[in-house]
């Protein structure tokens, strides 16, 4: 973890963080980052190659930054590939209320529909996962393949968490109750996100430097405002009506494929095992050896193999 933090938009070695445009302008496959309004939301994403739309959902504390080691080998298979910075994230809009799953993908098909699409393949990493699990929940027709990445929608099992970690208790998400506390984070955090993002990135890969200093900073920018914490945290602090929402969704029709990390002594993979088949019909799990959390990262071709082989 970095001793100092960086001034807002500059990582640790000084040099100016590139804009999403020029980001996206550094990868092979002609990407472009741009913005569409839906639903009065400023919608900001980065969309390159030609075919199959595939819709790319991001984690916190990412942005569409997280997918950039696999959008060219994605595109370059024979797809349109878009990844969207969820509203709270990134160069979208940070609305006050709306951090709801079932909200969020609404949002998300109404993008979709915007960019003119009736059907997509759809992907999501962590929180990303959850709305790209809502989204195949109460848009079944608009989905025709869903992949989540690591993380399950929430559940009642969250309310479980103890507050102080066990002795030798393999994952304490301590970061759940923080995000959910209103205020607070904000005032802590801003100008010093950096901290956080070390300490996440350096917690949950196996490679640190799989997250390197540009990506840090990239991530860093999007965190370190009031609005880009409060926006963050909004996805934490709807998970009590996520929960509720839940308990309404039959099965999931749409073919499933579900990659996981085996930290924590195998426990993400073994909830991922057990639960995704209670809630889809067709399910396939895939472990993701020697990687951690943020594998789309750490273990790109992984995913790239799993997505090719799975998104056909």
């Amino acid at each position: 973890m970095t001793t100092n933090t960086p001034e807002e938009g500059t990582p640790a070695t000084g040099a100016a963080v590139p804009t999403d445009a020029e980001l996206a302008q550094s990868l092979a496959g002609d990407f472009r980052s741009d913005h569409i309004t839906v639903e009065g939301l400023r919608l900001h994403y980065v969309a390159g190659g030609e075919g199959r739309p595939l819709v790319l959902l991001p984690g916190w504390p990412q942005t569409w930054w997280e997918f950039r080691k696999v959008m060219p080998a994605l595109a370059e298979a024979g797809r349109r590939v878009i990844v969207l910075d969820l509203p709270g994230m990134g160069g979208s809009d940070k609305p006050a209320t709306g951090y709801d799953k079932k909200t969020m993908a609404g949002v998300v098909h109404g993008f979709i529909r915007a960019l003119g699409y009736d059907q997509v393949d759809i992907a999501g990493h962590d929180v990303g996962s959850q709305v790209a699990f809502s989204f195949a929940a109460n848009h079944p027709q608009a989905v025709r393949k869903v992949a989540l990445l690591d993380v399950l929608h929430p559940d009642a099992s969250l309310y479980q968490i103890p507050m102080l970690p066990a002795p030798g208790m393999p994952f304490h998400p301590w970061w759940f109750a923080f995000n959910s506390v209103a205020g607070l984070p904000e005032q802590l955090l801003t100008g010093r996100a950096r901290h956080l993002v070390d300490w996440v990135f350096d917690g949950f890969l196996l490679d640190r430097g799989a997250v390197d200093e540009q990506a840090r900073a990239v991530y860093t920018r999007a965190y370190d405002t009031a609005d880009g914490i409060r926006g963050g945290n909004g996805w934490y602090q709807t998970f009590g009506q996520d929960i509720v929402d839940l308990g309404t969704y039959g099965k999931i029709g749409a073919p499933v494929l579900g990659l996981v990390s085996n930290l924590a002594d195998g426990l993400f993979a073994a909830q991922m095992q057990a639960t995704l088949p209670t809630q889809a019909g067709d399910v396939r799990v895939v472990v993701v050896p020697d990687a951690g959390h943020y594998f789309v990262e750490e273990a790109p071709q992984a995913v790239i193999d799993e997505f090719n082989a799975f998104f056909v």
